[in-house]
């Protein structure tokens, strides 16, 4: 469902399908935890301004305006030299346009500056993941997701689930979109993960069943359709194999799922 250049929504929404917490998961070790920066009133008049150009630079970021991004985090460090907001921002910019070496430079002097920040471990996990240092990521997800200050501590879950999705590791990626989801009833990319993971494991009941929690929440995806319709078609439930057709033919006749439809690509 997530590929790697649609990871600023796995940093920052989850897919904008699950919901803001402030329950903690885990205890975690208090040493080096820190509330996120961008919890913290700024120190003092420049920090003000930096942070003002950050925020306006993560708009930017969020509709893939990277050169402004990027030249508003360095009007940030003009205004607050070693100001690690930042240097986050730069990191995410570098990684979204594949400059891996800038982006490695950036996250690491914000975790410098900031260490126990969960989102900027988390940020630095996803880019450690897409360069497959899985285990090194993974240390970073888990730091951010127990920082009892983190209000989005899903995000690192669901970045930890992905993580071990891209190494086939189902099993462990079930168990962190499990914990994903008993922080947070809510979380949409949770939910169809914990279905396409039952449907690899020829569990299609269950599948079946998580897609309909899904889509009672959250309403049809392509993808989400198409799951279910590969589900009712292994249960042998004709008429909901139908129904999701129809859905794929009315609502997502441009989508890629429509074409393997019509093509009887099923698996």
């Amino acid at each position: 469902m997530i590929g790697w250049k649609a990871s600023l929504f796995v940093l920052f929404s989850s897919l904008a399908l699950g919901a803001c917490v402030t329950t903690p998961v885990g205890g975690g070790d208090a040493v080096g935890v820190t509330r996120p920066m961008s919890d913290m009133q700024p120190a003092n008049d420049a920090e003000a301004r930096a942070r003002v150009h950050v925020d306006l630079g993560l708009a930017y970021f969020e509709v893939g305006r990277y050169d402004v991004a990027l030249d508003e985090a360095k009007v940030a460090l003009r205004d607050r030299a070693g100001y690690a907001p930042a240097y986050h921002l730069m990191g995410l910019v570098y990684m979204m346009i594949g400059e891996n070496g800038s982006a490695d430079e950036n996250f690491r002097n914000a975790l410098n500056a900031a260490p126990g920040d969960p989102d900027f471990n988390n940020s630095y996990g996803w880019f450690l993941c897409l360069q497959g240092r899985a285990d090194d990521a993974q240390a970073r997800f888990d730091r951010a997701a127990r920082n009892p200050y983190y209000r989005y501590p899903t995000r690192a879950l669901n970045n930890s689930g992905q993580c071990y999705l891209r190494q086939n590791q189902d099993e462990l990626a079930e168990g962190q979109f499990l914990r994903a989801i008993q922080a947070d009833p809510a979380n949409g990319e949770a939910q169809f993960q914990l279905a396409s993971i039952a449907y690899r494991k020829a569990n299609y009941r269950a599948a079946h069943e998580q897609l309909n929690r899904f889509h009672q929440q959250f309403g049809p995806t392509s993808a989400s359709v198409w799951l279910g319709l590969r589900a009712a078609r292994q249960l042998g439930e004709h008429d909901a194999e139908a129904s999701y057709a129809q859905q794929l033919r009315g609502r997502f006749a441009d989508s890629a799922e429509h074409v393997l439809m019509l093509q009887g690509k099923y698996e």
